[in-house]
């Protein structure tokens, strides 16, 4: 039953056959024995993936597909959120994604925040804030950093964490500074 084809590959055979031992005549000298290959068991090792890739990737992660419809519920113990469907609830996590087609809508305290589609409520982003160019964020807005491409858009109650006087967001068309006066 052991020894059945597909239990053990050939090389294990071929290794196990290479290791039986042929005792000498008793009158006869012994041959030098011949060293053995040097096999390593390990696997070759992977290459080191980015810093920020990694820390995204582990604990765990919830992916709110396509066509799906999260409502009324409190995430928690999430690492990281992926929506890419709609999604009505509030949540604290480590890392939130909201895709293309994807929108949110609540409240969320988050590290970090990469929105390429729509957010809309109470957003706390303890370190950074990522709005992609088809990224579209509205509502109370609060930051450690923010990262707005051109074409992503802003609108609301926006400002930094620990800032005592919200941030002006400028209407599209309109430089800050205008919109201030």
């Amino acid at each position: 039953m052991l020894n059945r084809q597909g239990l053990f590959n050939p090389a294990d055979r071929q290794r196990r056959e290479s290791r039986s031992f042929d005792l000498p005549a008793a009158n006869q000298p012994a041959a030098p024995a011949q060293p053995e290959p040097v096999r390593s068991e390990a696997p070759p090792p992977e290459p080191e993936a980015p810093r920020a890739k990694a820390e995204e990737t582990k604990g765990s992660r919830l992916i709110v597909g396509p066509d799906i419809k999260l409502k009324g519920a409190e995430i928690t113990d999430c690492d990281t959120l992926v929506v890419e469907g709609r999604v009505e609830a509030s949540m604290d996590s480590r890392v939130m994604q909201i895709a293309e087609n994807g929108s949110f809508h609540g409240t969320v305290g988050v590290d970090i925040a990469e929105i390429r589609g729509r957010f809309d409520g109470e957003l706390t982003c303890r370190r950074q804030l990522v709005i992609h160019p088809s990224g579209k964020v509205s509502g109370k807005i609060r930051y450690g950093r923010i990262v707005i491409e051109e074409g992503g858009e802003v609108a609301g109650d926006v400002a930094a964490l620990g800032a005592q006087k919200p941030a002006v967001v400028a209407p599209v068309g309109k430089s800050a500074e205008a919109a201030a006066r």
